[in-house]
């Protein structure tokens, strides 16, 4: 009655169940749009769903689980090995092949802006064509400067990459978007160069993280975002994802898991793109005998191409790490990626 955002109607647009009369249902994507600008980002938790997720001091005392842990708890030092230039042709390449670049062009648009509960909104009511922008009337910036910033590889090899790919034609028809495209290529380039030349080798026995990150810091979360189990570390699962949710799931039906963990987040392997936190720690026992050592990494699809190219490059160096790992071991922990405990066992 007051025009003030309800927290029930911030739950039903959170949770996709706005009820609207049937006559305004072919505006559904509008109006939710409105309401959620108008309802800001908070996302509404019921404190009294908050719990508190304890590590099982029986499970990390068990023999199953002290055998798993003692397979994924060495660190590593990586190295990368490139030939410089090898890497100016291929970010040559890589910028050569890019799409297209169109000519820069200018509209003026006019609009009405208004002000209320959503913000301001802006309802456009006029708009002229497009003026494609000849090069004399555009200020050319330094490209090797910017390419430079976003790059981080040296003038002289950025010099050497933009000359080769025949592309400064672009450059010269529409700068903004030769640069924007170029760093991008270039990047992922770089990344590829990066995974494909890295090695990592195992520290010595007294670099590992210790168990006590199971139990050094209290995992809270809320019951909606949180799982009972059983075989895990911890009471709880607290997932981020249904990925993560169904596959913890399944891993407390199959009888073949004899013990899992997700992961704490300090659990990471260091690579030249950042941190890389691997999810799952699981041990399977194949025909009630034999014992087999997994680190998983859940993902919707086991294509690299439907990853982002960081991230996709990130869980090749963990492949990279947990490799290291595995030399001089008979029976070492292998990395897979998995979309379900069926993927999981199909490596078993």
């Amino acid at each position: 009655d007051e025009g003030q955002i309800q927290a029930s109607l911030r739950q039903a647009l959170q949770s996709g169940t706005l009820a609207l009369p049937e006559a305004y249902e072919p505006l559904r994507a509008a109006i939710a749009g409105v309401l959620r600008r108008a309802a800001g980002r908070v996302e509404i938790k019921n404190a009294d769903e908050r719990q508190i997720a304890r590590p099982r001091q029986a499970v990390l005392e068990s023999a199953e689980f002290q055998a798993l842990w003692q397979r994924i708890k060495n660190k590593t030092i990586y190295r990368v090995a490139f030939a410089p230039e090898k890497l100016i042709a291929v970010c040559a390449e890589a910028v050569r092949r890019m799409p297209a670049i169109g000519r820069s062009r200018l509209q003026w648009q006019r609009a009405a802006i208004g002000i209320g509960q959503a913000g301001v909104t802006a309802t456009l009511t006029a708009a002229a064509a497009p003026v494609t922008l000849g090069e004399s009337a555009l200020a050319w910036p330094d490209p090797l400067t910017i390419l430079e910033e976003r790059t981080r590889l040296t003038r002289r090899s950025l010099y050497q990459i933009v000359t080769a790919s025949g592309r400064l034609d672009d450059f010269t028809r529409n700068p903004q978007e030769f640069l924007d495209q170029a760093a991008a290529q270039i990047n992922g380039a770089k990344r590829r160069a990066i995974v494909d030349g890295i090695k990592y080798q195992r520290l010595g026995d007294e670099q590992y993280y210790a168990q006590e990150l199971f139990g050094q810091e209290e995992l809270a979360g809320y019951l909606k975002s949180m799982l009972p189990v059983k075989r895990s570390v911890y009471d709880y699962v607290i997932y981020q994802s249904a990925i993560e949710r169904d596959f913890a799931e399944e891993l407390e039906r199959n009888e073949a898991v004899k013990v899992y963990a997700k992961l704490p987040a300090r659990f990471v392997v260091k690579t030249p793109l950042g941190p890389y936190c691997p999810d799952w720690a699981v041990l399977v026992e194949k025909d009630g005998v034999e014992r087999l050592y997994f680190v998983v990494e859940t993902k919707a699809s086991l294509d690299d191409s439907d990853l982002r190219g960081k991230e996709e490059a990130k869980i090749r160096c963990g492949e990279a790490h947990f490799l290291a790992l595995a030399e001089g071991n008979d029976n070492p922990a292998r990395f897979v990626k998995a979309r379900t405990v069926g993927d999981l066992l199909t490596e078993a």
